[in-house]
């Protein structure tokens, strides 16, 4: 049966295509504007239409994104919703549906909050799926700026049956790197805990990382306040410690740290083995 279904889908295009000619997606959605309008002409053929949906889906955002000159994306929404409406299980276009509508226009077309809505849909309707969980907390940190809510979903992500112990290290690096410090080091230290081997050193050499990062905050404080009370910035890191300054100059590792007297900043040294280029 369902070889036969897979053999109807290029006939029904065929049949969509040579009803409704050049424009057939744009026409197709202009009168279909929903899933179950689309149900109701084809009962028991859902998953047949929704493979076609599909189809029309990725051809109508190829074709604006590769051949359009005026680029115009405002139709890929209805298509893919009417796309998961008829197949709320078809994994593939929720998590490339959410590509295409959230990548920047022009190469998208750039509504990272529609995107999301869709994943939130899919992980509804698939609760046991890791990567569209995965995909989710991903969307929130890279395009709307949520590394708290991103590490969250990445960590339900991580309790579901089969997902990949590294959803757990993700959600302690988006944290790292939003500027959450105290609950990466929480996730960190779980993982530190709980690990072994590779693992286990991957989260020791990133909880030194945290407790580099502080301290850096504590000398960067230290150099401005050396400037605020003498007028000229320090000519290195030891100058610090005549005006009071007892905190490390630095890295846990031993390294000392890094400073530009032109910019009047400290940071981690590249010969330092906690040095990372997000971490600059």
């Amino acid at each position: 049966m369902a070889l036969l279904l897979a053999a109807a889908v290029p006939w029904t295009q065929g049949r969509i295509d040579a009803r409704l000619g050049t424009h057939r997606a744009q026409e197709e959605v202009l009168y279909l504007w929903s899933g179950d309008q689309v149900r109701r002409l084809a009962p028991g053929f859902e998953d047949l239409m929704a493979d076609v949906y599909w189809l029309r889906t990725v051809q109508y955002f190829g074709g604006q994104r590769v051949y359009a000159v005026n680029k115009r994306f405002d139709l890929l929404l209805p298509l893919v919703n009417i796309t998961v409406t008829l197949d709320p299980r078809m994994q593939i276009a929720y998590r490339y549906g959410a590509t295409f509508l959230a990548e920047t226009y022009p190469m998208g077309a750039g509504e990272p909050e529609a995107a999301v809505k869709l994943l939130e849909r899919g992980v509804r309707n698939l609760p046991h799926d890791w990567r569209l969980r995965q995909d989710l907390g991903l969307f929130h940190y890279y395009f709307l700026s949520d590394a708290q809510r991103a590490s969250q979903i990445l960590l339900e992500a991580a309790e579901i049956p089969g997902a990949p112990p590294f959803l757990t290290t993700l959600a302690a690096q988006v944290l790292m790197r939003g500027g959450d410090r105290e609950t990466s080091r929480q996730v960190w230290r779980r993982i530190f805990e709980q690990g072994e081997g590779p693992m286990r050193n991957n989260a020791a050499v990133h909880l030194a990382q945290l407790d580099a990062l502080d301290a850096l905050d504590n000398v960067n404080e230290a150099i401005l306040a050396y400037e605020r009370r003498t007028g000229v910035r320090p000519a290195a890191l030891d100058e610090l410690r005549r005006t009071g300054y007892r905190g490390p100059v630095a890295d846990p590792s031993g390294v000392p740290f890094a400073y530009d007297r032109a910019t009047g900043r400290a940071t981690l040294a590249r010969n330092s083995p906690l040095w990372r280029p997000q971490l600059k």
